[in-house]
């Protein structure tokens, strides 16, 4: 699959908080998702972005490969990275050949449990160290209002990826009034508590922020939470001690 050609929004080359020690991380071009508190807006388009063959990515990659450490490593973002799952397959392939630890950071959106995407997606699970999985949502409704699609997918994701023993961190945005309430935080920690524990390495609760408002402005996309404030300690805290997060 080396002619596949990825489309990449943005590169960092010294991620920190996506995934175990120093990241070189991929920002891929394209996501279905509306997450109404989204900080990467410019990622949704399906089209544009800078194009890489996986191996080119990876060279460029491994120019930092010196400062990532024993933990470092490769993580592909988006926008939403399993839209492209045919060149994330590839570039994590070639990684491994280089004994380079990959992580693959998605909100699950594109898993299907259909045939022919498990065979793909299997391949993928091959060459991906760890799954960086954001559950934004377990009331499927809620879940609706809040991206413009359902969840059912994405919980589906996070047991196939228990079942097949992929290690996983698991990520809730803390959204004040919209992804905050005791109820859904406490269904959340249950979910995960059906899964397998050993394979859950990390819960992160991520606060709300509002550093990607200026984005939607500039692209002229009403703000869906105008007014919404970031959580206090308090509103962070007690969502950590339900979900048992770091």
């Amino acid at each position: 699959m080396e002619n596949v050609i990825g489309k990449v929004n943005s590169l960092e080359s010294f991620g920190s908080t996506d995934g175990p020690g120093i990241r070189y991380v991929i920002f891929l071009q394209g996501c279905r998702m509306r997450c109404k508190y989204c900080h990467n807006p410019e990622t949704w388009a399906l089209e544009g972005g800078d194009e890489y063959t996986p191996s080119d990515l990876l060279n460029k990659a491994l120019r930092y490969k010196n400062y990532w450490g024993k933990e470092g490593g490769i993580t592909v973002s988006g926008g939403e990275a399993l839209l492209q799952i045919d060149f994330v397959t590839e570039l994590f392939r070639l990684a491994k050949e280089k004994g380079v630890h990959t992580a693959l950071d998605t909100s699950g959106n594109p898993f299907s449990m259909e045939p022919e995407y498990l065979q793909k997606f299997d391949e993928l699970m091959q060459y991906t160290d760890l799954f960086i999985l954001d559950i934004k949502e377990m009331d499927e409704e809620k879940h609706k209002s809040l991206t413009g699609h359902s969840n059912s997918n994405i919980l589906q994701l996070a047991k196939y990826l228990s079942d097949n023993g992929k290690h996983m961190w698991i990520r809730h945005v803390l959204v004040p009034d919209l992804t905050d309430d005791e109820a859904g935080l406490i269904e959340l920690r249950q979910f995960l508590d059906g899964l397998n524990s050993d394979m859950i390495d990390r819960v992160q609760v991520l606060p709300y922020h509002t550093l990607g408002m200026i984005k939607w402005e500039n692209m002229g996309i009403p703000y869906a939470l105008e007014g919404v404030h970031v959580p206090d300690e308090e509103q962070i805290n007690k969502a950590r001690e339900i979900l048992k997060a770091i």
